[in-house]
């Protein structure tokens, strides 16, 4: 079965539905959202997206990130997600969300309205070598000067919503 998005409009309005590729590849606004998972240190959990993704592979992002389905609310969308990807659920909480634009070299573009969540969790994540490669911890600091010094190890979006997220989750 063929994966859609929701279209949306600036408001997040569902405007309808359309095939994840083709909005991909026409660049159309879609709902998304983006898991940010933390332990009691404050780390966030970084993954490494799996080699054989048809855009970004091997590059490192946030916890996990996809699109929501009809009638699946966003933390719904965003603990399934977490499941498929990472092998555990906790609870999240919406934190804000925002608008962004990300082509790739392959002629693909993230346009999206996203929802940001944030979650906590002490344990080892199950990854799915089908979705993700590896898995790491990192001070927000720590990442933030990582992006800054080799930004070409992460994926367009996570540098995005990182800049955004950074500013709201430290108050900076």
């Amino acid at each position: 079965m063929e994966e859609r998005v929701i279209l949306v409009d600036k408001d997040d309005n569902q405007i309808g539905t359309m095939p994840k590729m083709e909005a991909h590849e026409k660049a159309v606004l879609h709902r998304a959202f983006s898991v940010f998972v933390f332990n009691e240190k404050g780390e966030l959990m970084l993954q490494q997206r799996a080699a054989h993704k048809y855009h970004s592979p091997l590059l490192w992002t946030n916890t996990c990130c996809s699109h929501q389905r009809l009638g699946e609310s966003n933390v719904q969308a965003g603990r399934r997600r977490l499941q498929e990807e990472m092998g555990f659920t906790t609870d999240l909480k919406e934190v804000f969300s925002f608008i962004y634009k990300a082509p790739f070299d392959n002629g693909l573009t993230e346009h999206e309205l996203d929802h940001v969540l944030i979650g906590n969790y002490e344990e080892k994540p199950t990854i799915n070598p089908d979705e993700v490669a590896d898995y790491k911890w990192m001070p927000l600091e720590d990442v933030k000067s990582d992006i800054a010094q080799n930004p070409d190890v992460y994926t367009e979006w996570f540098k995005i919503i990182f800049k955004e997220s950074y500013k709201r989750l430290t108050n900076a």
